[in-house]
């Protein structure tokens, strides 16, 4: 593993490194930011995965995380969204599929199977590398992304029960098999059978279980986003949901879009959100000066 950047920030460390995976098969980036309080022993963590286009690099430039991060005490860690330089025929000719849009699945279909397997790169290699190697809780681990990388963090939340205790979303695909995002990357890395499509969409995974999350999921949507009647589909989440007596804020923004303007208007709230599942214990931490821009 190669450190490639380290930045002081907010009394912490953003930290960018390169490895070679073993589940991709190829070298991967992320990025860490470890907060002040990491110096003094460990801390619990919090996933990010970013949307569509965007690399490791984006959520911590972009979001303004850090601040809140360090003010609760929270480690920050954002992967890559795809494999990159896999030279697979096409991965480059559309900003939807391929690089830079690995949906956090493992394709089962050829070309795509051999590297383009980011569920079992971050559940069986990332997580397990960032915690033995950072001052990183294991067992104390959100998860959170928007866009692509909110579909990523509400299906890999739930199908992999226990691992996160805490989870939200920003904008996420919330109904991946009924929307064209969905329906061209599922039928690309997993072939035409719709019963492996709702094995990785949220609101089909939500309608089988009971309240995986008692404590409460999160998601903050911008009315005034684009992709929201025809990509993003909240209102099948919040019937999951319903269905599922799991406890669900679903904020809806006026005037709000899709990008990381949007984003870093609410991040604090969702620094909170997971500060106060991960370490309740510690009210200590949630003091903030900053204002969270809320509404209905």
């Amino acid at each position: 593993m190669e450190l490639m950047s380290e930045h002081r920030c907010f009394g912490g460390l953003q930290r960018f490194y390169r490895h070679d995976s073993r589940e991709i098969g190829l070298s991967m980036r992320f990025s860490v930011y470890l907060p002040p309080q990491a110096q003094q022993g460990r801390v619990p963590g919090l996933v990010y995965l970013a949307g569509l286009t965007c690399t490791e690099e984006t959520f911590m430039i972009k979001a303004g995380a850090q601040r809140y991060a360090a003010e609760h005490g929270l480690a920050l860690i954002a992967p890559d969204t795809s494999p990159r330089s896999a030279r697979v025929e096409g991965e480059m000719e559309s900003w939807d599929f391929g690089v830079g849009a690995g949906f956090y699945l493992d394709a089962t279909q050829a070309p795509w199977s051999t590297h383009y397997r980011m569920e079992s790169y971050l559940m069986h290699e990332l997580l397990d590398l960032v915690c033995a190697t950072q001052p990183v809780k294991a067992d104390q681990l959100g998860i959170f992304g928007h866009s692509m990388g909110g579909h990523g963090a509400l299906t890999l939340a739930l199908r992999h029960p226990g691992r996160f205790k805490s989870l939200s979303a920003f904008a996420p695909i919330a109904a991946a098999s009924e929307c064209p995002w969905g329906e061209k990357a599922f039928a690309g890395y997993l072939g035409s059978d719709l019963t492996d499509w709702l094995a990785h969409d949220a609101s089909a995974l939500m309608r089988k279980t009971q309240a995986p999350y008692p404590a409460g999921i999160l998601i903050d949507q911008g009315l005034s986003d684009t992709f929201l009647d025809n990509q993003l589909l909240p209102d099948r989440f919040e019937a999951a949901c319903r269905d599922a007596n799991q406890p669900l804020t679903l904020r809806r923004h006026e005037g709000y879009d899709h990008g990381y303007y949007f984003i870093s208007s609410f991040i604090a709230d969702h620094i909170a959100h997971h500060a106060q599942q991960l370490m309740p214990s510690n009210p200590a931490f949630f003091h903030s000066e900053e204002p969270n821009y809320r509404s209905a």
